[in-house]
């Protein structure tokens, strides 16, 4: 593939952002498709049981070249399985310069439209081969029939070095009968719960369906040791692990089945999708394409959740806009800078949203995006005032904002207003009182150490801070009209004796709103 045709075609592409490589063809032994070498028992198109047939096609992508590149594959009638590998070069390259990364994934036959019918598997660049039938398929793959028509091996080159990306994919096909289908067993939507009450969830984790380390049975097993009431399955660009989920929820455990939607301008979640349910990944934000895929979430019962907006990896900083967002994860992982970041732009939405006074605001949450040791589970995670642990409720408080962000389990915490007639208001609730009319808020706090900051913040900023009071509580007198809403954030010992920073977060909850419509 020449250069000046790469991206020639590139330009013309424009927002598909794919190139598409000449066939490999399965048809005769003697055939191996351009820049293809044939291998294997070069066995006729019809196959007999246990038959192998072997193409590796090799080549050179430059710098410059579309997002995804795909390798028709011709498969013929009577295939068992489908197995693909793939390497490529990793040169050297200088301080500051992007190396090679090239992810991989695959569509079937029924082809590779953005959205489309298609998709039976991504591994980004977690795998280095993987294989699909009836019965089975590599984790972060989808299992069945292995049908005849044109399938398509997508490589994903995230990044390409100055000198270019040389490839090489072996795909194998085995004939023979296919076997048994597998049968999903999906998680149900509901477990038995308290009735409506406070439930804590980690809602962005993966597992071996894509780059974590830990199997399911591992994740579970940690979640209940986090004390959570709730997950939400949420492996890059597949639903690969969907079908498997259902043996490790239980009456203790509710197991949501998602995504996490890793854009090239952003990651996002879907939460709570029904079972089986894809979300494609292959756009960027100048393709106008974000606000379809979320409607496609929300038809299919779950909600949007632009995670890590300002994380330092390449590609990761959302760019797609918060107005088509259910809530923000302001908080990802370990506390960091970029959290902070975060946490900040998503108070100066609360400030536009009391600005514009339509009512409308966008809540926050908090997930750990844990991967593998010493990612924690659990750290942080979201707690929801619901009617019940079940999906519709637990994604009705989030987008309500009727929820808060813990550290851990052992924190506990209560954030009330009170008017002067007795109104009183809780955490993601307004509080109808005249702009003058007196408004105590309170904040009571418990299972933090004894060193942590308390923090009352408005549309102002922080207006009162206090080290956690014997009592546990704090208090603050204002009034509607000095403050359209009032948070809280309780914080680690100060980073620095400066107070330039404030110290890393323990708890941070959505605002109550004062002041009437």
């Amino acid at each position: 593939m020449d250069r000046r045709d790469v991206l020639k075609f590139s330009a013309l592409a424009g927002a598909t952002g794919v190139f598409t490589l000449a066939p490999v063809n399965f048809a005769a032994a003697s055939e191996s498709g351009s820049g293809a070498t044939a291998g294997g028992a070069g066995a006729n198109a019809s196959g007999t049981d246990g038959t192998v047939q072997t193409r590796t096609v090799t080549g050179h992508l430059p710098t410059g070249v579309a997002d995804f590149v795909y390798l028709p594959v011709e498969v013929p009638r009577g295939v068992r399985e489908i197995a693909v590998a793939y390497t490529y070069d990793k040169p050297t390259v200088p301080a500051g310069t992007l190396g090679n990364a090239c992810d991989i994934g695959v569509f079937d036959q029924h082809g590779t439209a953005v959205g489309g019918r298609g998709f039976r598997g991504w591994s980004g660049g977690a795998r280095t081969e993987f294989a699909i039938s009836a019965g089975e398929a590599t984790p972060g793959y989808v299992a069945g029939p292995v049908e005849a028509g044109t399938w398509h091996v997508v490589l994903g080159p995230y990044t390409v070095a100055p000198k270019g990306l040389d490839y090489s994919v072996t795909i194998t096909l085995t004939y023979g009968d296919r076997g048994d289908t597998v049968v999903p067993h999906y998680p149900a939507d509901r477990a038995p719960g308290r009735g409506r009450d406070w439930y804590r969830g980690d809602c962005h984790l993966h597992t071996v369906y894509s780059d974590g380390a830990r199997t399911l049975e591992q994740l579970t097993s940690l979640a209940r040791a986090a004390k959570l009431d709730f997950i939400n399955s949420s492996d890059h660009n597949t639903n690969g692990a969907h079908a498997y989920l259902g043996p490790y929820a239980g009456d203790d455990l509710l197991i949501l089945t998602g995504e996490e939607v890793t854009t090239r301008n952003g990651h996002f979640l879907a939460i709570g999708l029904d079972a089986g349910e894809w979300i494609d990944w292959r756009y960027r934000a100048r393709d106008d394409a974000f606000d379809r895929f979320a409607r496609q979430i929300r038809r299919a019962g779950g909600i949007v959740v632009p995670a890590h907006p300002y994380g330092l990896s390449l590609a990761s900083q959302w760019k797609f806009g918060y107005d088509n967002a259910d809530a923000i994860e302001v908080w990802n992982g370990t506390w960091t800078l970029d959290d902070e970041a975060s946490l900040m732009t998503w108070d100066n939405l609360l400030t536009g949203a009391a600005r514009r006074g339509d009512g409308h605001w966008i809540p926050a949450m908090g997930n750990s995006d844990a991967h593998r040791d010493p990612n924690v589970v659990g750290l942080p995670q979201t707690v929801v005032l619901a009617d019940g642990l079940d999906r519709q409720s637990l994604q009705a408080g989030i987008r309500a904002g009727t929820s808060w962000i813990a550290e851990s389990a052992d924190v506990r915490l209560s954030l009330t207003a009170t008017g002067p007639q007795g109104e009183h208001a809780g955490i993601g609730e307004r509080l109808p009182v005249a702009a003058d009319a007196p408004v105590t808020v309170r904040l009571e706090v418990s299972g933090v150490p004894a060193t942590a900051l308390l923090r009352l913040l408005s549309d102002e900023g922080q207006t009162l801070a206090a080290v956690l009071p014997a009592s546990g509580v704090l208090e603050w007198e204002t009034t509607a009209s000095l403050a359209s809403y009032v948070r809280a954030e309780v914080r680690h010992t100060a980073a620095s004796d400066s107070g330039a920073l404030p110290g890393n977060a323990l708890a941070i909850t959505n605002p109550i709103w004062l002041g009437e419509l």
